[in-house]
Order: structure tokens, then sequence, then C-alpha cells
């Protein structure tokens, strides 16, 4: 059966702070993305049954598949254009996959939780029908680079109205913001999902947390310049693959200790 795509546009501004939110829904057929970055509004019950114990939920994502979101990030963030100054390399963080994981498993096309949203950043993609990679989930997001002209949008608008058409960036400006140097995701399998008005069932649901969060209004995701040249000095001088790189900690040591 031919698939076929419909993106939609949402902006979310939150209150007390000068943070951009964008949604991208899409119709019920393929795969679609959402993306926040501060405060956004209510979610919708889709009917998934909120009573199960916590210790009832299968809350998953493989050693793989953290290894392949983690890796596509920081191959995309050290080859930005023009290049970074200060790309800090991006670690896996437990509590963000945690946060990650709650949410996944509500199953609401929203972003969430609302208590968490002013301090982190946040990338969604759902879909149906089989797939070969968790990179087909997460490669959209880095897609919208082809309409983003450094350092603000040009051809894509995340100041446009609910529900607006058009490209979108800033799901790539949060994979690339310089300092959001820490990610943590999860999948899950939705058997009954509401995506704006339509039930998807048997839906993949990725949901990754960024921080510190990025796409602030008005700012440049990184600096411009030599790589590494204006690292933090916590990084010590430390640069890999055109990013500022962790001396004392890396992401095995984290994982495997």
């Amino acid at each position: 059966m031919k698939l076929q795509l419909f993106v939609l546009t949402i902006l979310c501004v939150s209150c007390g702070a000068s943070a951009l939110a964008t949604r991208i829904p899409g119709a019920p057929v393929s795969s679609i993305v959402d993306n926040f970055s501060a405060v956004f509004g209510t979610a919708q019950n889709n009917g998934t049954d909120s009573t199960v114990s916590k210790s009832r939920r299968k809350r998953y994502i493989s050693m793989n598949d953290r290894v392949a979101i983690l890796d596509y990030h920081n191959k995309v963030r050290g080859r930005v254009f023009p290049p970074a100054s200060n790309m800090e390399y991006m670690v896996w963080d437990d509590m963000l996959a945690k946060t990650a994981e709650d949410w996944a498993h509500a199953c609401l096309w929203e972003h969430g939780p609302p208590y968490l949203l002013r301090f982190l950043g946040q990338n969604l993609s759902v879909r149906t029908g089989r797939y070969r990679s968790i990179l087909q989930l997460v490669k959209p997001w880095y897609d919208e680079v082809k309409d983003y002209t450094f350092p603000y949008p040009r051809d894509c608008n995340p100041r446009c109205p609910l529900k607006c058409s058009g490209p979108m960036c800033t799901h790539y400006t949060q994979m690339v913001w310089a300092t959001s140097n820490k990610v943590g995701c999860a999948i899950h399998t939705c058997h009954n999902m509401n995506v704006w008005g339509s039930v998807w069932k048997r839906a993949t649901y990725l949901v990754c947390n960024y921080s510190p969060k990025g796409n602030w209004i008005g700012e440049a995701p990184y600096k411009v310049g030599v790589p590494c040249s204006a690292c933090p000095p916590s990084y010590g001088g430390s640069c890999s693959n055109n990013m500022c790189f962790p001396t004392l900690k890396t992401n095995y040591l984290h994982w495997f200790k």
C-alpha cells in the first residue's frame, strides 16, 4: 500500500520564558514528528489505561538503539555547516531516558509531562507499520536541515499559527543545539494511539528528551568558528570529531559502570 505524508505545524511559546516550542502533527498514515523546548498545552487521552501500575509497564529501549540514536546525533553535531566552535559532545543520560519512558508509555501525542517542560527539550516521532531501524524515526528530524539557514530560520517558519502548513526546522536545531549535551530516549508500542483525532493501531512511539533544552528564541543553535575553539573550560581543551569532548567520563564508562 502506498503511503502518503501530510505535515502541519503548531507553535507554542512558554509563559515567562523566551523559549520556542513547535509541533508537527500529520495524517494517520506513515510517520510524523513533534518537538518542544518549553511548556506545551494539554494532552489528550488516547484510551490507554493510565491506572496500570508502574511495575507492570513494559518500558524498553535496547542498547543497540541507544547507541544508534546517540551516534547519529553526534555525527550530525560534528558535521554542522557552518562549523561550530562550541559544539559539545552529546552523552546518554539515564534520568532523561526514564522521563522519556514514562511519557512514551502514556501514548499521548502531546509534549509532556508539563512540570518538566521548562527544563527539557524534546523531540517526538511516531509511525505505523514495520520499520528496519530506530533511525527511521530519528532521521526525519535531521532532514529539516534542508529548510534551515544559519543562524535563524528563513524558509521554515517556527512562528506560524496553529496547525499551519509549511516546512519546519526546530527538530533539527534541537539536535544540533551546542549546549544540549545530554539525551535520553524511549520507544514504546502503543496499541491504540490517538493522533489528532485518528486512532493508530500498534503505533511505534519514540520520545527523546534533551538537557539543557535548546531552541531559545533569538539565539543561534551554536557559535560559528574553528571547531572546539570556544569549548567551555570544563572540557579541558579536549576535542573529538569537531566537538568539545568530556575527558573524565565517556558514554561507555557511564553505561557499563
